[in-house]
């Protein structure tokens, strides 16, 4: 959805109704609203939650008692933000400007923010939790409200990466795996506001399942150039047996060892196909992603692909264009 069709003069309007109506009723103001107020922004369906994606201009926002009388969808928003700075104040508490982190706000309570005038633009994931379906207690974690919480180490990183591709990738996905993405959102949600509050252990067991596979899932990925990547090495970093790892698994469509050579040989297809690494050799790429034996690499690679790695660029490189154009 988007404004930019609208006159000037009618943007800030429409983009305060849709955020009442998606959100809860709250007031937006800004200072340039006379001049211009582009923005847009897309709302994803999971199920139990919700993500909103948007960009817009600085703006003041407030939602006050009579709001919440008017309309309480009685949800947490934990709203993820970058490009510019945000700040939320809400129940005496103040998160201070908040960029590349998360901020989190109870919509049953008044609150406060706004996003200082800079120049730029801000973007926000925001995913909408209904407060009945987190499992933690409400007082604990009314806690977290108005404080920064990072987006950038353990749960709050796989998290936001989780949330903050969503909106690109999501609405290409059938209504039954959108509801595994709203449980599997739900889930990493509850293990990251748990570990702020100090509750991991009041979760219940498939949620923190859950977490541990996401956790375990991002380790492997971060690692797979490690020759010595292994379940062991993965079970060792986070202090489980090897035997609780495979059983992790257990409800994949893979083991633990099938899913890393996958990924590293989906990784070298990657690379074997980019023009721009045409100069780098099939082995420095195999090994670049933890195949050190050229002949491991190639039996592999084939058997995934059906054809040998030295085919597969060929053709991609003559599929290519030609980056200097018609001689």
């Amino acid at each position: 959805m988007s404004n930019e069709e609208l006159p000037p003069q009618e943007r800030l309007h429409f983009w305060a109704d849709m955020l009442s109506r998606e959100l809860a009723p709250l007031t937006v103001s800004s200072a340039n609203a006379d001049v211009d107020f582009p923005a847009r922004g897309c709302l994803l369906d999971l199920g139990p939650v919700r993500v909103a994606a948007f960009d817009s201009p600085p703006a003041h926002l407030k939602r006050t008692w009579a709001d919440v009388r008017q309309a309480d969808p009685a949800t947490y928003q934990l709203t993820f933000v970058s490009g510019t700075p945000l700040w939320i104040s809400q129940r005496r508490q103040d998160s201070g400007l908040v960029c590349g982190d998360m901020v989190l706000w109870n919509s049953s309570h008044p609150f406060e923010g706004e996003v200082p005038d800079r120049g730029r633009h801000i973007q926000s994931h925001i995913l909408q939790v209904p407060r009945e379906e987190l499992p933690l207690p409400p007082d604990k974690v009314d806690r977290l409200l108005a404080q920064p919480l990072s987006s950038r180490v353990g749960m709050g990183a796989i998290l936001t990466r989780f949330v903050t591709t969503l909106d690109a990738y999501g609405p290409d996905c059938a209504p039954h795996d959108l509801r595994r993405l709203g449980a599997m959102a739900l889930d990493l949600a509850g293990a990251c506001l748990a570990q702020h509050i100090g509750a991991y252990g009041d979760l219940p067991a498939e949620t923190r399942r859950q977490a541990l596979l996401a956790r375990v899932d991002t380790f492997i990925d971060h690692n797979l150039g490690d020759p010595e990547l292994s379940p062991a090495t993965i079970a060792g970093h986070h202090h489980i047996s090897v035997r609780s790892l495979h059983t992790l698994f257990r409800q994949q469509e893979e083991t633990v060892a099938a899913s890393i050579r996958r990924r590293r040989l989906e990784r070298c297809h990657a690379d074997l196909t980019d023009p721009r690494l045409e100069r780098r050799s099939i082995s420095a790429i195999a090994a670049r992603w933890g195949f050190l034996r050229p002949p491991e690499f190639s039996r592999a690679f084939r058997a995934r692909y059906g054809v040998p790695p030295r085919e597969l660029r060929q053709s991609a490189l003559d599929g290519a264009p030609d980056e200097e154009g018609p001689r």
